[in-house]
């Protein structure tokens, strides 16, 4: 296999621009319109997500045409579409407007996810911030924050359980499973939900908080760049079961952790969402 360029300052620079003219100028200006469910109440899109993923595939056509890209909302219309994902190389997932929930409510925690995919796997990833102009970017390898100057990240150490912070998304399990998401973290310190993969992986990556859950269906496009940053920062993303992350997994809850000793643990606790 060739060794494949990514053009990372060209894909940074289509998520500025997509904010800059799609999402910032309809944060908190958006008409009921302008909202709609696809799934339920909970699962939205605006026009701010369809504008900017259009926007940035046209960028990407224009300027990176080798790439085929993955948009969630273009899945959500062309649910097919998610089987070129595993043929193409390269391909680029796209997530527009992360935390979609909370802009619609006019919260500022959303962000926009991007991950480069070669061979089927996630090679290369970008958390972008639209409010702060600020993004996280991966190889997997190594993470760094990116606010003016460059950060490298690491995850956090702690292992003490009663320390312990996390995210788990009890509002996307079923009922008889989300007793167990809500009480089986009871001996942490805090566990919550942002309602946003985006910054939940943020935090993640620069040892804020230990863990995060995900729902029971681990969408690429909300997860291949933050395992890359969760990684590249020297932490732990497996499956519950054991497997490790495959981004064409439909099924199954998604286990990031700062360091080896609390993945097991919080695994050991939540195995009953497996």
């Amino acid at each position: 296999m060739t060794e494949l360029h990514i053009p990372q300052e060209l894909l940074i620079a289509a998520l500025r621009a997509a904010a800059k003219s799609a999402i910032l100028p309809r944060f908190r200006a958006l008409n009921a319109g302008e909202i709609a469910e696809k799934s339920g109440p909970n699962d939205l899109v605006t026009v701010a997500d369809t504008e900017a993923e259009a926007a940035i595939i046209a960028a990407l056509a224009q300027h990176w045409p080798a790439a085929t890209v993955l948009g969630e909302e273009s899945a959500a219309r062309d649910p097919g579409l998610r089987a070129a994902m595993a043929v193409a190389d390269p391909a680029v997932i796209l997530d527009p407007v992360d935390g979609t929930w909370n802009f619609a409510r006019g919260l500022s925690i959303f962000g926009m996810l991007l991950a480069v995919v070669r061979a089927g796997r996630p090679v290369w990833g970008v958390i972008y911030d639209p409010v702060w102009d600020h993004w996280i970017e991966s190889d997997g390898k190594t993470t760094h924050l990116v606010s003016g100057a460059r950060h490298r990240l690491a995850t956090s150490r702690e292992t003490r359980v009663e320390r312990l912070t996390g995210f788990v998304p009890q509002g996307l399990f079923s009922t008889d499973r989300r007793r167990v998401a809500a009480t089986a973290g009871l001996d942490y310190a805090r566990v919550t939900s942002l309602r946003c993969a985006a910054h939940e992986y943020w935090l993640l990556a620069q040892g804020h908080v230990d863990f995060a859950l995900s729902g029971p269906t681990p969408h690429p496009w909300d997860h291949a760049a933050g395992v890359l940053a969760v990684q590249g920062a020297g932490g732990v993303a497996r499956f519950l079961d054991g497997a490790p992350y495959d981004l064409h997994r439909r099924n199954g809850v998604l286990l990031a952790a700062g360091n080896q000793a609390v993945w097991e643990r919080v695994a050991r606790d939540f195995a009953a969402l497996a």
